[in-house]
């Protein structure tokens, strides 16, 4: 396949020499801080939903509404670690998604409060020699475009590409609003889902004049190595190489130790591209005080191994870490070498 070299970028256009220069760190888990807090039903409705007719505790979208003076410390907290990038708090903030909390219809305005919130942190945070991004999150939707709901009918489907296409795009307006610097699409469980989104912003950004890069991010479920809708991790590459991501990689479901064989094989087919990583700290474990195995300096030292061995260009961490995490993981890869690409034409993107 010929390489396809994007238009310059009007945001984020500092990103791929970064990311040829040193490897950079993303953020951590925004739930898992959450969490933390013990909120109550009360925190999640404010003054604005308080008579509202379903429960809202756990929508965690919805606190950059009731909650913004919360979610904004949570981005300090990972820019003090040391995250060159953060996201936004919106896993969860398309209105498919928030349809099961009765709240479609807020779902923009979700992405432009959360996107403000994580821009005004990014930029206080921001210095000339360490400038800091914000990446736009589209995450996974409750609702899978290739996987029957119904084991007795495998052909029935709760959702459709349109539908994903549209609730993409309404969440991408609302994000490239508020003021992020890139896209995020991010733990894909279904490539299906993750190609409504990709045609979405495509839509968006050709719409709008504006050109952001775009990371994506898989997630593989067990020890097979692939994806829930089938792929193997070279397969799921594949599958989303047109958009000619700058980034792509592989996040949540696995800790790092786990994931490792998956991160290595994408690093050799990715060969055109930047490659990220940002894993649970192992494995989901109650009696933690995050709920999951790994301490910081667990999760740090595996990731400086992937660092040591060529995998990496953008690492942070996803469900279980925490801006200790980060820190660790940041002071353990500034000394590594970033993962060096293998496209000719890679020179003209960093041009671009």
């Amino acid at each position: 396949m010929k390489a396809f070299v994007p238009p310059p970028y009007t945001r984020g256009a500092a990103l791929p020499a970064l990311l040829a220069e040193r490897i950079l760190v993303l953020d951590g888990a925004m739930g898992t801080m959450l969490q933390r807090h013990r909120l109550a039903e009360a925190d999640f409705r404010g003054e604005r939903f308080a008579a509202h007719g379903k429960d809202l505790k756990g929508n965690n979208d919805l606190l950059s509404l009731t909650r913004p003076d919360l979610v904004r410390r949570i981005h300090e907290q990972y820019l003090e670690a040391g995250a060159d990038i953060i996201e936004t708090n919106t896993f969860g903030a398309t209105a498919i998604a928030q349809e099961d909390y009765g709240l479609a219809d807020v779902a923009r305005e979700l992405n432009v409060a959360s996107a403000r919130l994580a821009r005004e942190a990014a930029d206080h945070h921001a210095q000339p020699a360490k400038p800091r991004f914000v990446a736009g999150a589209l995450g996974p939707t409750p609702k899978t475009a290739s996987i029957s709901p119904d084991v007795n009918d495998p052909g029935a489907r709760n959702v459709g590409f349109d539908q994903l296409r549209d609730a993409y795009r309404e969440q991408a307006e609302g994000l490239l609003e508020g003021g992020c610097d890139l896209f995020l699409v991010e733990t894909i469980f279904d490539t299906l889902n993750a190609k409504a989104a990709i045609f979405a912003l495509d839509e968006l950004m050709e719409s709008s004049g504006e050109r952001l890069p775009v990371i994506i991010s898989g997630t593989v479920t067990d020890a097979s190595g692939r994806i829930l809708s089938g792929q193997t991790v070279p397969a799921f590459w594949h599958s989303v190489r047109h958009a000619r991501p700058l980034a792509v990689g592989l996040n949540c479901a696995l800790g790092a130790a786990v994931m490792r064989p998956y991160i290595e094989e994408l690093s050799k087919v990715a060969a055109d591209t930047f490659v990220s990583c940002y894993p649970n700290a192992g494995l989901p474990n109650p009696m933690s005080e995050t709920g999951f195995d790994e301490t910081p300096e667990v999760t740090g030292t595996l990731l400086e191994e992937f660092a040591k061995s060529g995998f990496l260009n953008l690492a942070g961490g996803c469900c279980g870490t925490t801006p200790e995490h980060i820190a660790e993981i940041a002071r353990r890869l500034k000394t590594y070498r970033p993962r060096a690409r293998h496209d000719p034409l890679f020179s003209n993107l960093l041009a671009a």
